[in-house]
């Protein structure tokens, strides 16, 4: 999906799908799914190891991720192995990365969507 300026016949709609990608990628368990899953798939049991979250917290975003349709699964024996389905997340992962950087994260002390004391876990 290419963003374009907006123009007068668009409204904001047309912006209705973007909105939906970044609020399911807004919670930070989702997105640090996502930005393990970039590295290569994994199961449910070694994001939990790795990221630090508990199985239930990780299989609910991982169902969330699903219905959005960024990741998939594929069995193997009785575990199944999670991955991206859109490699270009990692773009839009990168130009967050990019637009933090020049704003010196000074979104992380936005009153309305930063955390109370900037910090940006």
């Amino acid at each position: 999906m290419a963003m374009t300026a907006p123009d007068a016949t668009s409204g904001r709609a047309g912006l209705e799908p973007a909105a939906a990608l970044f609020r399911s990628l807004g919670d930070p368990a989702r997105l640090a799914i996502v930005h393990r899953l970039a590295a290569g798939e994994a199961r449910v049991v070694d994001l939990v190891e790795q990221l630090g979250l508990a199985q239930s917290t990780v299989s609910k975003h991982l169902a969330c991720l699903r219905e959005c349709g960024l990741v998939d699964s594929r069995p193997v024996g009785r575990a199944s192995f999670f991955s991206l389905t859109r490699p270009s997340l990692l773009d839009v992962l990168v130009a967050a990365e990019v637009v933090l950087a020049e704003t010196g994260s000074r979104v992380a002390l936005c009153p309305a969507y930063g955390t109370p004391d900037g910090d940006t876990r």
